[in-house]
């Protein structure tokens, strides 16, 4: 079996989301080697440093174009390209035209939750090329059982054709920045603030984070709020709660962190707080557990279903229902560490390796029937 892959969101110089996804597949399969299975990864530009090594079973090929790649391009390289017997799209896009049979991995569905979110641009890609992919798809791989339920519940579609492959996970090496330096340059003492990690965008629901800290600070004057990530489209609203509370000294945004930056601050926060309204999978939720950090999360969309029994859940609309886990778990100091190790112990459900071999068994699967 020669299965065809679209490499592109690996083959970039910053992994994340859909890129780590990505990148991780393609490192497996280049290390299995089976005799009865070659990968030919399709990209439109050369493949990057990043991309594993090519060999006879797992080889790069380059089809240039700058701008429908997927639309036009690719599809028309694929109609003389006999000998691929399966194409996997990784992304939502996938190949118009295309004779091969067809599987895809649908990471969420938050552009039909939330549309305002997305430029005009990037929300037609979604509406037409990501809907065209899932119903020309003879299988769907979805990234958890949210997504399928979501995928079940906007498309007139079967069942048994959409699959639930969860993400991996691996912590992020790091050169050990030191602790001091990082909590120094964004003038922060250990165990003494609440981390959010994550797009500064409205379904994130980071105003009411904002909201229950300012009463939580009423009891613990001493705390700040550390919100990490980059600003995403219609971010005002998150700045102007800051301001209207008079919390522009004790809201830190340091913007897109390094990893070392970032895995410091979650090994030193008091807690992690993921207040969202919609994710499809919640990888942050991870991250925070492997740094020995406790979660405190929306009981929303798929975080439940990742978080298992090592986050605490409030409702993502009532701000004292948050504040109420936050003082839970200051005075619980049994619960506090219960959490981390629960967490700790979560994290390794999620590996790339059961990832990618579940992926494999979906793809396999079309050629069998």
């Amino acid at each position: 079996m020669n299965i065809g892959i679209d490499g592109n969101e690996a083959n970039v110089d910053n992994h994340v989301g859909v890129s780590v996804y990505t990148l991780e597949l393609l490192k497996h399969y280049a290390k299995m080697k089976r005799s009865d299975i070659t990968f030919t990864i399709f990209l439109r530009d050369e493949p990057k440093k990043c991309m594993p090594k090519e060999h006879d079973q797992f080889t790069y090929e380059v089809v240039p174009a700058k701008i429908l790649w997927t639309q036009i391009f690719l599809p028309y390289h694929l109609l003389f390209r006999n000998d691929i017997d399966v194409f996997f799209a990784p992304a939502h896009y996938s190949p118009r035209f295309m004779r091969q049979p067809l599987i895809v991995t649908i990471h969420d569905l938050s552009y039909k939750y939330f549309p305002k979110e997305f430029l005009k641009k990037d929300l037609y890609k979604l509406e037409n090329w990501s809907n065209y992919s899932i119903m020309k798809a003879k299988k769907i791989i979805a990234v958890s059982k949210t997504t399928k339920k979501d995928i079940l519940t906007q498309f007139c579609l079967n069942d048994k054709d959409i699959h639930v492959v969860y993400n991996g996970f691996s912590k992020t090496k790091t050169h050990n920045e030191k602790t001091d330096d990082v909590l120094k340059k964004y003038d922060l003492r250990t165990k003494k603030y609440v981390l959010f990690v994550g797009t500064l965008q409205p379904r994130k629901n980071i105003p009411i984070l904002i909201e229950s800290f300012h009463e939580f600070r009423k009891l613990h004057p001493e705390f700040k709020l550390v919100l990490v990530g980059k600003k995403g489209w219609m971010f005002d609203s998150i700045f102007t709660k800051v301001q209207e509370l008079n919390l522009e000294d004790r809201v830190v945004f340091p913007g897109f962190v390094s990893d070392d930056a970032l895995s410091n601050l979650y090994q030193n926060a008091f807690c992690f707080v993921l207040p969202s309204l919609y994710e499809g999978f919640g990888i942050p939720l991870l991250e925070s557990m492997s740094n020995g950090c406790p979660v405190i999360t929306s009981y929303a969309s798929s975080l439940p279903e990742i978080g298992g029994e090592a986050c605490l859940y409030f409702d993502p609309h009532d701000i004292h229902d948050l504040l109420e886990k936050l003082e839970k778990l200051f005075t619980d100091k049994k619960l506090y560490t219960t959490l981390i190790a629960s967490g700790k112990k979560r994290v390794h459900e999620f590996s790339w390796d059961k990832c990618a071999e579940e992926t494999l068994d979906v793809i396999q699967s079309i050629c069998q029937v």
